[in-house]
């Protein structure tokens, strides 16, 4: 019988790249691939806010170093990677976790710049930063990639034809990539996070979440980001190199339930 091979979540070693990180779903998973001995670059289009986060990090006596970055800039992501990756002698996981949102319907004054806009956020930004890192990511023990798309790529929602199209691209590029990279040992996948309490959210009011969430969930609540996180940082780990080009909902049961 074949022994079981040692199989684990640790990343000791390895350099990771985490976009949106000043935040939310960003920030929980910088943390949590710190914790699992990453040395993390926590990008931010905001580096004081992505500062913060690598305080706290380097408050838990973990390694991570702050990047401004606006993943709309395809020289900076360029950059960010080549310093990253020489900072910490490794570049092995990339978390494309950046994004935007605006309602705004299809006759709205000002739909092609938001066309644009989050085209080139949600969408261009992980091919440019996975292109980028493909040198460093095929040197790597266990490279890993991990797409953040929603739910809303899998569904709609009215006024944010924008954005849905941008996430069922996400979705598309993923499955895309795994199977484009398999043979170099790169795993692809992507998670699709539903109703989640982040930046983007708050301003939603607290009776409407409830209203919503029981209506659509399974779970009858919004998520936190460090659920989220957790799938994200798990999809990261040498142990998960079977798991390529997977579409996960991280959504309460969102997608699962009829009514």
């Amino acid at each position: 019988m074949r022994p079981i091979p040692e199989v684990t979540a640790r990343l000791d070693g390895a350099g990771a790249i985490v976009t949106g990180a000043a935040s939310g779903m960003g920030r929980a998973t910088a943390i949590l691939l710190a914790r699992a001995g990453a040395a993390v670059a926590v990008t931010d289009v905001s580096r004081g806010a992505a500062q913060a986060v690598v305080d706290e990090i380097a408050g838990e006596g973990l390694r991570a170093q702050a990047w401004a970055l606006d993943v709309g800039d395809a020289a900076a992501i360029a950059r960010v990677v080549e310093e990253s990756a020489a900072a910490f002698g490794d570049l092995s996981v990339i978390v494309n976790n950046a994004g935007i949102s605006a309602n705004l319907p299809l006759d709205g004054a000002g739909y092609d710049e938001q066309w644009d806009r989050h085209i080139s956020v949600l969408l261009t930004a992980h091919q440019r930063l996975i292109r980028a890192a493909l040198p460093h990511l095929r040197r790597a023990a266990h490279p890993r990639i991990v797409n953040i798309a929603s739910t809303e790529g899998l569904g709609a929602t009215s006024g944010f034809s924008a954005y849905s199209a941008a996430k069922a691209g996400v979705i598309g590029l993923t499955r895309s990539l795994a199977v484009e990279l398999g043979k170099s040992g790169i795993t692809v996948n992507c998670i699709c996070p539903g109703p989640i309490e982040t930046g983007m959210t708050q301003g939603i009011p607290d009776e409407a979440k409830h209203v919503y969430a029981a209506r659509r969930t399974a779970l009858r609540r919004y998520g936190l980001p460090e659920e989220v996180a957790f799938m994200t940082a798990s999809l990261c780990a040498p142990a998960a190199a079977f798991v390529t080009g997977a579409i996960i909902p991280v959504d309460g049961g969102l997608v699962a339930r009829n009514a």
